[in-house]
C-alpha cells in the first residue's frame, strides 16, 4: 500500500526499501509503480528541463543521456504504464540522496509525448522526449514553472530586431561559435538600418512550428520586397550551408513565400556564392560602408 504524502522528504534509499525498483535510474519501474526521479538543476547539463508547463502538465524528460532518445526501456515503462497496471511517481530531489514526493500521475493525452532538441553532456544537440504528465489527485507544488506548452497550430509571430536570440544550445560553445555570433549581431544591425535608409520596412519572424515548444527566430525580413534574409558571422561553407537550410525551414511558415537571401560579414569565394544561387538564395555581403549583392 502507498503511505508517502506529496512534500514528504525521504531518502531515495528508503523508496526503494519500501517499494524495490532500481537505486540508480532516473526511470525505475516495479510490478506496480513506474518511479520518476527529476533533478531540474543538475539535469539541465545534460539537456533534460523538468518542470511545470503552462497547461498544467508537469514535463518530464526522458531517459538516454546521449544521442536521440528513443521510445524504450524506461521511456516504453512510461509510455505504457496504464496497459500495464502501473502508477506513476514523482520525486524531485531537494538534497544529496534525499528526494521530494511531488505526486501521482498520469501519461496526459493530445499529445501525451512529444520531441525537443536538447543538449548532452558535450554541448551536442539530440532529439529528447519529453512526457506530459497530468497530476492525479493533490501534489506538491513543487519543481519550477516553466513554457513547455506545444501549440496545436503553427504560430508566427514579428519581434524586435534588437532582441538578439539564438537558435544554438551549446553548453558551451567554442571561441569560433561565439567570435561568429559576436560578428553577427552588429552586421544585422547594419543591414537593417541599410535598408531602412531606403525606405524598407524590415522586422523579424518569432516562429514556433506546430507540436514544437522552442521557437525559431529569423533575422531579417524585408517585408517591403519580401525577402527572408538570414546573417552569418562567417564565411565559411559550413556557416553557408547552415544559412541555407535555416532559410528553407523557416520560408515555409511565411506567408506569401519570401525570397531568400544569406547576409555575410565579407565576400564570400566564388563557389559558395553559386552555393547560395543554385539553391535560390541570393548572397549580400558588407563592403565598407555599404553592401554589395549577387542576385540568385
Amino acid at each position: 500500500m502507498w503511505d508517502i504524502t506529496p512534500g514528504e522528504e525521504l531518502r531515495r534509499t528508503e523508496v526503494h526499501a519500501r517499494y524495490k525498483g532500481n537505486r540508480q535510474a532516473g526511470i525505475a519501474p516495479t510490478k506496480t509503480e513506474v518511479f520518476l526521479f527529476s533533478n531540474p538543476s543538475r539535469g539541465r547539463k545534460v539537456g533534460y528541463f523538468d518542470g511545470w508547463g503552462a497547461d498544467g502538465c508537469y514535463h518530464y524528460t526522458g531517459e538516454g543521456q546521449h544521442g536521440d532518445q528513443e521510445m524504450t526501456r524506461g521511456n516504453s515503462a512510461i509510455l505504457g504504464h496504464q496497459e500495464r497496471g502501473r502508477a506513476l511517481h514523482l520525486f524531485e530531489s531537494v538534497a544529496r540522496s534525499v528526494v521530494a514526493y511531488v505526486g501521482q500521475f498520469a501519461l496526459a493525452t493530445d499529445p501525451a509525448w512529444y520531441y525537443r532538441d536538447a543538449p548532452d553532456a558535450n554541448g551536442e544537440i539530440r532529439s529528447v522526449i519529453m512526457f506530459r504528465l497530468k497530476p492525479l489527485g493533490t501534489v506538491a507544488s513543487l519543481g519550477e514553472q516553466i513554457p513547455l506548452t506545444p501549440t496545436s497550430d503553427d504560430v508566427v509571430q514579428d519581434v524586435e530586431i534588437e532582441k538578439q536570440h539564438t537558435e544554438r544550445m551549446v553548453v558551451s560553445p567554442n571561441l569560433e561559435e561565439r567570435e561568429a555570433e559576436r560578428r553577427e549581431a552588429p552586421l544585422v544591425t547594419a543591414y537593417r538600418d541599410h535598408l531602412k535608409a531606403q525606405g524598407h520596412n524590415v522586422t523579424r519572424k518569432k516562429i514556433v512550428p506546430a507540436g514544437e515548444v522552442r521557437p525559431l527566430f529569423t533575422d531579417l525580413h524585408d517585408t517591403t520586397d519580401n525577402v527572408l534574409i538570414e546573417a552569418k558571422g562567417s564565411v565559411t561553407r559550413e556557416a553557408v550551408r547552415m544559412a541555407i537550410g535555416q532559410l528553407y525551414d523557416y520560408r515555409r511558415y511565411i506567408k506569401p513565400t519570401p525570397s531568400l537571401a544569406v547576409l555575410l560579414p565579407s565576400r564570400p569565394r566564388e563557389d559558395l556564392i553559386e552555393l547560395c544561387n543554385l539553391s535560390g538564395a541570393s548572397v549580400i555581403w558588407r563592403n565598407g560602408e555599404t553592401f554589395d549583392q549577387r542576385t540568385a
